[in-house]
């Protein structure tokens, strides 16, 4: 067993490779959005996630949000800013009677 190192002993590094292949970093995948929008459901149009489902393409939702379906979204809130737009778009009959 190695002795242990104290805190003030500077940690020693590997001798880099020469030559041997090209070093690539992993990059988190920005085209599709993550965050919040995790934790909703989304409005999308009907035919677009039929088409996702048979091509694997992602889709966009009314709030922006890109992303490949692949959850059921019974199980989630509707998205708030979806709802929002949908109901600018769409109006209630509560709402069009002046109330």
């Amino acid at each position: 067993m190695a002795p242990m190192t104290t805190p003030f002993e500077p940690l020693t590094h590997p001798e880099p490779d020469t030559g041997l292949g090209t070093l690539v970093e992993d990059r988190p995948d920005t085209q599709f959005s993550d965050g919040d929008h995790e934790r909703f459901a989304h409005y999308v149009k009907k035919d677009k996630i039929v088409e996702s489902a048979v091509t694997g393409t992602p889709v966009i939702a009314l709030c922006g949000k890109t992303w490949i379906p692949g959850r059921d979204p019974n199980k989630f809130p509707v998205c708030p800013d979806c709802k929002r737009i949908l109901d600018e778009v769409f109006p209630s009959k509560d709402d069009k009677d002046g109330s």
